[in-house]
């Protein structure tokens, strides 16, 4: 008997990405992508997960070369994201790295900011301009659908399922650069 066999369950669907929804067993792609619309980092959690608990990994494995010598670029000058990217943690986390983040604010933080009054400070600065830029995101995501090992996820395993996303994205990239 290996350790395999005596595992969790519940623990295994998690570290292979999976997680219940209305639709059965689900996976959720988590990307950052350049200004064309590449993917620079992906992360993959079960699909019961929040958004917005992805953010710091996503954000982690950005890393981009630079055109002269030295380290990989890590940090972004700019992030957008929509409204389940908006709390007060994401935020003290972009500004403490010095990012500019273009986040809508979600109704129930809104509401409970005007509740407050005069307590409830300022609402954060959003630029609905730069904002639009964000279907680049989407379109991404609608290219990599393209590829049906994607679009329906038949690996068992997380670990496979992530390397056909990195696969889909190396020929996104490869296309980008001849086309």
């Amino acid at each position: 008997m290996n350790g395999d066999e005596l595992e969790d369950p519940g623990r295994s669907q998690a570290r292979q990405a999976l997680g219940r929804s209305r639709g059965g067993l689900t996976t959720k792609v988590h990307l950052a992508v350049d200004g064309r619309g590449l993917p620079l980092s992906i992360v993959l959690t079960p699909g019961n997960v929040n958004d917005a608990t992805a953010f710091g990994q996503v954000l982690d494995g950005i890393r981009t070369p630079r055109l002269g010598t030295g380290r990989p670029r890590t940090t972004p000058d700019r992030v957008l994201g929509d409204k389940a990217y908006s709390s007060r943690a994401i935020r003290h986390l972009l500004r403490r790295r010095g990012i500019a983040a273009t986040i809508p604010e979600r109704r129930d933080q809104a509401a409970n900011r005007h509740r407050r009054g005069a307590l409830g400070g300022r609402p954060p600065a959003f630029d609905k301009v730069t904002y639009r830029d964000r279907n680049v995101v989407e379109r991404c995501f609608a290219c990599l659908k393209q590829f049906r090992a994607i679009a329906t996820r038949f690996d068992k395993l997380g670990d496979r399922y992530r390397a056909g996303v990195v696969l889909a994205s190396l020929i996104l990239w490869l296309r980008e650069s001849t086309g």
